[in-house]
């Protein structure tokens, strides 16, 4: 059926109700418009649902809410988990309480019951809540730091993480099944509650996730000696992380921390930036205001669901807010971790940190200091999730620090996906340790670069719309993977990794071997010495990433390098664009 067809279908059927026809009616004599909406199946892939909020196959609506749910209760079943039941969170978005209802609703009408929060909840206490719960899946709905206009659907199995194989495909399998919109079931919200099938969960959820916060505090001694002199400047940016951030911060006794007033309350709107990302610099253009007011140590920015976060720390010889990037935080919070972990405790001999293919190799520099393993996984922190699960299974491992470039990262085993309320309070622990130490943030930054090498990592995302745009990211991909660069730059291409073709190969021998990963759309280019290249598209925007990073003697030779490197990087994707 052509979009077309499919448009008139939605007009014309009685599965759809007369507001979604409405809309549909509005866009009549627009085609271009009408194809966006139908010349596909919003596709349920590897990380769920994620699209803009509208009527139409290719919409975020409760149509496809309910056939993906439907897909999922279809899969639930046929695994025999229909006992166990689904926890079901929702963020600040638009629609987002409507299609956690409809979700719900669904999955009752399966005779599978839900336990949905009362309120917007932080993607980290979704995935506490599963294994909290005992549950055999989860339902988040959030479009994470996307544009307004969009929302989308998560979905986490029962070891709390985002789904990986061979659940993944089982159930998208389910939902591409599933062609006939009036086959979806659903029930009424008071018969599902009669019936015991829809639960509603929330303050011991939270209290439960704030005691397991706490066991993770290594050094209180610290933030009871200086927590009360340490300003602390916060935004939840419009989002889910406003009230658990203040909760844990002022009962651990961090007693200055200021609140981005226009920026505190839930807003699906985010009606102060344009993209509610906090790796962009205006999200914190509000928070940097009041730090500079309130002479504040740190300055720190959660996005809409909470999973990720976003610090400026305070250089006290300048006076000047530095940002921290997602490699950087995350190193800090890592070291500093792991780092105490060892002077109180020691650290087990299986220890082991893991990040992403596309984090910075700071990582690797930290793991062979402490002698700990280093683990490599592929871009989602589903990806640590999944070894989280692997040592828990199998006894061998113990899980130590995990975390990727954008801004996540995740300390304890509490939750298996990344977790913006723990790196708040881990970052504040560290903040109040170094603190005794004479040593700001930057201060401690700037010591691991010394412990450890200048190193700089950078991303640049391309972005492209539409069916149109899709194809070009498509072709980008075909060119670097048919014709792959010898030399980027000052620098030769040592190795080739092709991850959707599980090979590595020499560039000088022509030797192959596999990658030893999952198959994913992603080429990585080493050149040795620390520098590095890769491309992927964004499993979340309509975007192509290049990440890439040097390794300097020092801050200036480090920047100089990047400077130069990008540079090479963007004639290179001036040339596969073209």
């Amino acid at each position: 059926m052509g979009y077309k067809e499919m448009y008139d279908e939605w007009l014309s059927s009685d599965c759809f109700d007369e507001q979604t026809k409405d809309e549909l009616r509005a866009i009549a004599g627009d085609d271009k418009e009408i194809q966006e909406r139908f010349y596909k199946e919003l596709e349920f892939g590897t990380a769920g649902l994620r699209g803009i909020i509208g009527a139409g196959t290719n919409r975020m609506n409760i149509y496809t809410v309910g056939k993906a749910s439907q897909g999922l209760a279809d899969y639930i079943i046929s695994m025999g988990g229909e006992k166990k039941g689904v926890a079901i969170a929702y963020d600040s978005r638009r629609m987002s309480p409507e299609f956690a209802d409809a979700a719900a609703l669904c999955l009752a009408a399966n005779g599978i019951k839900a336990y949905v929060f009362e309120s917007l909840r932080p993607t980290p206490e979704l995935s506490y809540a599963v294994r909290k719960c005992g549950c055999i899946a989860g339902i988040n709905i959030t479009a994470s730091h996307n544009p307004p206009e969009y929302n989308g659907y998560k979905v986490y199995w029962e070891d709390g993480a985002q789904i990986t194989p061979p659940h993944d495909t089982g159930i998208m399998d389910k939902v591409k099944a599933i062609t006939d919109y009036s086959l979806i079931k659903s029930m009424d919200k008071d018969a599902a509650k009669e019936a015991g099938l829809y639960e509603v969960i929330g303050q011991d959820i939270d209290d439960a996730y704030m005691e397991e916060l706490k066991k993770l505090i290594i050094r209180k001694d610290c933030i009871e000696k200086v927590g009360k002199d340490i300003k602390i400047v916060y935004t939840p940016l419009h989002g889910t992380g406003n009230i658990p951030v203040r909760r844990i911060l002022k009962e651990l006794g961090f007693e200055n921390v200021y609140i981005v007033s226009e920026q505190e309350l839930p807003d699906g709107d985010f009606p102060t930036v344009s993209y509610p990302n906090p790796e962009a610099e205006e999200a914190f253009e509000l928070a940097l205001k009041l730090a500079k007011e309130k002479d504040a140590d740190l300055v720190l920015a959660t996005d809409p669901d909470a999973d990720r976060l976003g610090v400026y720390v305070k250089d006290s010889s300048t006076g000047e807010y530095i940002t921290l990037t997602g490699n950087m935080s995350g190193c800090l919070i890592g070291d500093y971790e792991i780092g105490q972990r060892k002077e109180t405790e020691g650290l087990p001999k299986d220890g082991k940190l893991i990040k992403t293919i596309v984090s910075t190799n700071m990582a690797d520099a930290i793991a062979a200091y402490y002698d700990v393993d280093l683990i490599e996984v592929l871009t989602g922190f589903k990806y640590i999730g999944q070894q989280m699960l692997k040592f828990e299974t199998t006894g061998e491992g113990k899980y130590l620090f995990g975390f990727e470039e954008s801004y996540g990262c995740l300390v304890g085993t509490h939750a298996r996906d990344k977790d913006a309320i723990v790196a708040t309070m881990k970052l504040c622990e560290a903040a109040a340790y170094y603190k005794t130490k004479n040593m700001t943030l930057w201060d401690a930054m700037i010591a691991m670069y010394d412990r450890y090498g200048y190193y700089r990592d950078e991303v640049k995302a391309i972005s492209f719309e539409g069916r149109e745009g899709l194809m070009k990211i498509q072709n980008i991909m075909k060119s670097f993977r048919e014709m792959p660069p010898k030399q980027v730059g000052n620098y030769k291409v040592v190795s080739v990794r092709d991850y959707k073709n599980n090979t590595i190969t020499d560039m000088e021998t022509n030797e192959v071997v596999p990658t030893g990963l999952p198959v994913s759309d992603v080429l990585y280019y080493d050149m040795g010495d620390g520098v590095w290249m890769c491309v992927r598209p964004s499993g979340t925007e309509p975007k192509v990433k290049f990440y890439f990073g040097v390794v300097g003697e020092d801050m200036e030779d480090a920047r100089l390098k990047s400077d130069d490197f990008k540079k090479a990087v963007m004639e290179l994707i001036e040339k596969a664009v073209n």
